[in-house]
């Protein structure tokens, strides 16, 4: 891997957007109230397609861990990187309430793809890819840093006029389940551009799911859609 990769692919001012939200990480209630509505959804949807008991994890943006904490109580290995130090903090101390014992580090999976190579049984990368400036260095990554054998879990926003409605101005401006200026509408990131870069690097296709969020019951569900939110999951081959 170029070492420019390592270095470059991080947008400062996303980090610096975030580090602003890491006091109120874990307030149910809070600016990050829709990651704690879909933390369930999407760590159910990882506990129904990979064993996560005694499997070594990778949580890659983990922010404040509500993921990373999800799976270290299904019994996983947990190891979350972020590159917002604030976030990374809020984490931390969160483990001093909730007693799970995971590493957190401040690094980029670029970074630790040179450092730890085909370490982890299973890699999660939930909504970071919209927020860095080279989503197909952080999937090539993610293939370096994945034991063949290994799964891969993707969660991102589609680049649509749905999502623009829905995602922005839906999420951002009306409902306010998120702060505004959250998401820039040209880093959403369409399901066929990370499918082509992670057949690239060598990744396998298992599933790509909608994920959709009724306002009424304020729950999240899976579905056939995915012109807004989707998860994707793929495989790495043995050989």
């Amino acid at each position: 891997m170029d070492q420019a990769d390592v270095d470059i692919n991080v947008d400062i001012n996303e980090i610096n957007k975030f580090d602003k939200l890491a006091s109120k990480w874990w307030d149910l209630s809070g600016e990050s109230k829709s990651l704690h509505d879909i933390n369930p959804l999407r760590s159910g949807y990882i506990k129904e397609r990979a064993e996560l008991k005694n499997a070594r994890v990778l949580d890659l943006g983990c922010g404040g861990g509500i993921l990373s904490e999800a799976m270290a109580a299904a019994g996983a290995d947990v190891t979350g990187i972020d590159m917002g130090k604030e976030p990374l903090a809020a984490a931390k101390l969160h483990l001093e309430k909730s007693g799970y014992k995971i590493d957190y580090y401040q690094t980029t999976a670029e970074s630790m793809a040179v450092s730890d190579p085909e370490s982890f049984d299973l890699i999660t990368c939930m909504e970071l890819l919209e927020h860095v400036p080279n989503p197909g260095s952080v999937i090539n990554a993610c293939y370096k840093l994945l034991k063949p054998g290994g799964n891969i879990f993707f969660a991102t926003i589609n680049r649509t006029f749905k999502s623009f409605v829905f995602a922005i101005i839906g999420a951002e401006y009306i409902l306010r389940l998120l702060p505004r200026g959250t998401h820039k509408f040209n880093k959403f990131v369409k399901p066929l551009e990370i499918e082509q870069w992670a057949e690239k690097a060598g990744f396998i296709k298992k599933d790509l799911s909608g994920m959709e969020y009724n306002p009424f019951t304020q729950k999240y569900f899976l579905s056939n859609n995915t012109k807004v939110n989707y998860l994707m999951h793929f495989y790495k081959n043995l050989s």
